[in-house]
């Protein structure tokens, strides 16, 4: 997930959280606010009604405590409000007002009312007064409140949401660019551009001056390496040649006894040898440089075909049954050399670790549609750390074979280069399977 993406999120979830925690104390703040107003109401029409108060009054609204049944001295005509005047039969001992809520019983319907009582003395005799005002509006009120409140966070948050993820991404678009169009060709650093990009930030501007420094540092280290690269090829082999000749011009001395002629003809091997490695070390240093060009269509049949001419005798000599099962005519945009070389090396792998009269089959297909081709092979299979260290340098699956351990780490270069996905499976015994996944973003 993109870092904008996780921002944005971030940003929603605590939006939300918020949401949440006014969620659960909304009802409260909205109770001690509404409850408030209607107790100042109350204690309003409290102070009125005894203002007024005389015994014609308290004749008119009073209520014989020993009724047992609830009967209001004055009632609103839809039951949102009541007032009840009783006799009580003990003193007060001072003026009390409380407030509570209780479900009262007018005319038959019940109601939940906020209610305040007031226990007060009138020529020395305890009444107490209870005005009540219904809760079942006020409970409507803030349901729609509530509901109100969290449409609009909702809202809010889906706004807010997808203005911080525009508001991101246009603040991390030199941020992409910077990947784009420079972190992903670190590993071209002569084809690196080195152009400022625009930015408003302040860090964005320092990260790609950074890695502008960066890479004029790593592209001069590059231009070394190309340079002792070629010193290598020059001072290495020449003296490898030199000596070759002079050992081959040995040779045509027929005073050497044949002691002679095995020692230098050792040499001679040795020597070869030799050359094959620096050429083989030169090749992956090359491969991991990009110096070589990608940018030729290549046929799967057609290097297949020409493996098979050129490797016949080897493989009639271990009488292997070679089977070509490739199917799908899938063209691939690399470097057809090199493509040659990975196949080659996989399938004189595959011949080399393989039984007499084992078989080698070559198939392709697609997987996840991706383009894939299998090199599988009947030989003597490998266990799992073997098959972790294959293509390290110098590593041999058998040290009876004859070679340098570089044909594989060649094979995983190449792969790299091309950026092909290289999958191994494999059983002693039983044989080993190299299975090539090709990106499709290069297929032709």
């Amino acid at each position: 997930m993109k870092i904008k993406h996780q921002l944005a999120i971030f940003n929603a979830l605590t939006r939300l959280l918020v949401i949440l925690v006014l969620w659960l104390m909304l009802p409260i703040l909205v109770e001690n606010v509404v409850y408030r107003h209607i107790n100042n109401g109350l204690v309003e029409k409290k102070k009125k009604f005894i203002e007024h108060l005389n015994q014609n009054e308290i004749d008119d609204f009073i209520v014989n405590a020993d009724d047992s049944t609830e009967t209001y001295s004055q009632f609103s005509s839809l039951h949102s409000e009541f007032l009840v005047l009783s006799r009580l039969q003990k003193l007060p001992n001072q003026e009390k007002t409380t407030f509570v809520n209780e479900n009262r019983i007018i005319e038959g319907e019940e109601n939940e009312y906020r209610i305040l009582q007031y226990h007060f003395t009138y020529e020395n005799i305890g009444y107490e007064l209870e005005i009540g005002s219904s809760l079942a509006e006020v409970k409507d009120l803030t349901f729609i409140i509530k509901l109100f409140i969290i449409i609009v966070l909702v809202v809010i948050v889906l706004i807010t949401f997808l203005a911080d993820t525009f508001y991101i991404e246009y603040l991390l678009k030199p941020f992409y660019k910077i990947i784009d169009t420079k972190i992903r060709r670190v590993n071209e650093p002569e084809a690196f551009d080195h152009t400022p990009i625009k930015a408003h930030s302040a860090d964005f501007r320092e990260l790609d001056s950074v890695l502008n420094q960066m890479m004029d540092r790593i592209g001069e280290l590059f231009k070394k390496e190309k340079q002792f690269i070629s010193n290598v090829s020059h001072e290495l082999l020449t003296p490898i040649a030199l000596l070759k000749n002079k050992f081959e011009n040995l040779l045509q001395n027929e005073s050497l006894n044949d002691n002679a002629v095995d020692k230098i003809v050792s040499s001679l091997k040795t020597l070869d040898m030799l050359k094959k490695i620096i050429n083989n070390l030169l090749l992956i240093s090359r491969i991991e440089n990009n110096q070589y060009a990608a940018n030729e269509v290549i046929n799967f049949h057609e290097i297949v075909s020409g493996l098979y001419e050129d490797l016949q005798d080897r493989i009639d000599d271990k009488e292997i049954a070679f089977s070509n099962k490739m199917e799908h005519d899938f063209n691939f945009v690399g470097n057809k050399t090199l493509i040659h070389i990975l196949l080659y090396n996989l399938v004189t792998n595959a011949i080399k670790y393989n039984k007499e009269k084992g078989s080698i089959v070559v198939s392709d297909g697609f997987l996840n549609q991706q383009y894939y081709l299998s090199i599988s092979d009947s030989g003597i299979g490998m266990n799992e750390t073997q098959i972790e260290n294959i293509f390290n340098r110098f590593t041999r699956i058998n040290s009876d074979q004859e070679g340098q351990g570089l044909g594989l780490a060649i094979a995983d270069s190449i792969a790299s280069f091309h950026h092909i996905d290289i999958k191994v499976t494999s059983k002693p015994n039983e044989g080993t399977t190299f299975l090539l996944l090709f990106p499709n973003s290069i297929k032709a």
